[in-house]
């Protein structure tokens, strides 16, 4: 068979790998001028820039561990962001040392009583929202420095107006441990991620088209090809038939600096509602300093409102478009038979790079072992 794959991130790029083990021609293409989709990594001056933000591969995994590591080798970066709150420095996730430092207990037992105590603000009450959710799980002084003005820029909402789920699996600790991720693997490749998505695509079954949009000749793919595996918008596929999804959108300010070290750790966020920019990433960190000695390069990341045209990044899984993904869900088997969607827009819904490529994998068990 004959398989067109619309885009070339990784769902597409581990499908099409899969694709050409069992005997299939792929073409890929890609509306931007490279491949390899938000995990795309470019070396600037030595160093490995997340160009869409940054990607910290963590899983709870072996299996696709193991996977992974067939196309990269991985450092032993471990995830440890650190909150500015007006100059104030906090460690996150929340742990012991954020407890310390804003209340200044020194035992676990000390961190439960003072959150036990400003929870009762919400007067034994259920929590309905992000705002009542937050001050559950850590009180109200973390919930104002650390969350709600972070919270709120990040989603464009007040957090009273947003679904609890959103931060009922925040990481709370009561130990003094930094590491913002629970999966036992965690790395990052060294070497940056594109080279794992070149290598799943080194194979001469497979090309690659990039600056070319499928909706240019949509029509003309859908009959020139037995299969597609779309990544892009499902709404966006139907001609928003029911609607527009809900997406928020980033807009990303690369600098480089004259300097060897800009803040001193990969990840800052900035929690104060009048910060524009929700985090700056400082790339150089995430490979221990590695590239160039006297420059170092930073990414100031907006998050800003999703309209057509512009990228989208996040689903915005509320009770509303949840119910509109299922229509367009629900009418694919009958106008579009031949078409899988697949990735964080064609499934609406929020995945981590390990989750991305389990779902790859099992969609192209699904489609070969029939």
């Amino acid at each position: 068979m004959n398989y067109l794959i619309v885009g070339t991130g990784l769902f597409g790029a581990v499908f099409a790998n899969e694709a050409v083990k069992h005997g299939h021609k792929v073409h890929m293409i890609e509306r931007r001028p490279h491949i390899a989709g938000n995990v795309y990594t470019e070396n600037v001056q030595g160093i490995q820039v997340h160009k869409y933000g940054a990607h910290i591969f963590h899983t709870s995994q072996k299996q696709i561990w193991d996977y992974v590591q067939q196309f990269a080798e991985f450092n032993r970066y471990t995830n440890e962001p650190v909150a500015n709150y007006k100059g104030e420095m906090y460690n996150l996730p929340f742990n012991m040392n954020t407890f310390n430092k804003m209340w200044g207990v020194a035992t676990p037992e000390e961190a439960q009583a003072k959150i036990a105590e400003q929870r009762q603000v919400l007067k034994g009450k259920k929590p309905t929202n992000l705002e009542e959710q937050a001050i559950s799980l850590i009180g109200t002084d973390i919930y104002e420095k650390l969350v709600k003005g972070y919270t709120e820029k990040q989603w464009g909402q007040k957090a009273t107006e947003l679904p609890a789920f959103i931060i009922r699996r925040l990481p709370v600790r009561y130990v003094y441990d930094n590491n913002y991720f629970n999966d036992p693997y965690q790395g990052i490749p060294i070497g940056g991620y594109t080279q794992i998505v070149e290598k799943l695509l080194d194979d001469p079954k497979i090309s690659v088209s990039v600056n070319t949009d499928f909706f240019d000749n949509k029509a003309q793919y859908l009959k020139d090809y037995d299969r597609v595996i779309y990544t892009g918008m499902i709404d966006q596929f139907f001609d928003y038939k029911f609607g527009a999804l809900a997406y928020r959108s980033l807009r990303f300010e690369e600098e480089t600096l004259d300097t060897p070290n800009f803040q001193g750790n990969a990840v800052i966020n900035y929690t104060d509602a009048e910060t524009p920019f929700t985090r700056i990433i400082e790339h150089k960190h995430f490979e221990f300093g590695k590239g160039n000695k006297h420059q170092t390069v930073i990414t100031r990341e907006y998050p800003q409102d999703w309209q057509k045209g512009s990228e989208p990044y996040y689903p915005v899984n509320n009770q509303v478009n949840d119910s509109l993904f299922k229509q367009y869900r629900d009418i694919a088997a009958t106008e579009a038979p031949n078409v899988l969607f697949g990735g964080r827009l064609g499934q609406y819904k929020y995945f981590n790079m390990d989750q991305v490529i389990l779902s790859a994998l099992q969609a192209a068990g699904r489609e070969f072992n029939k």
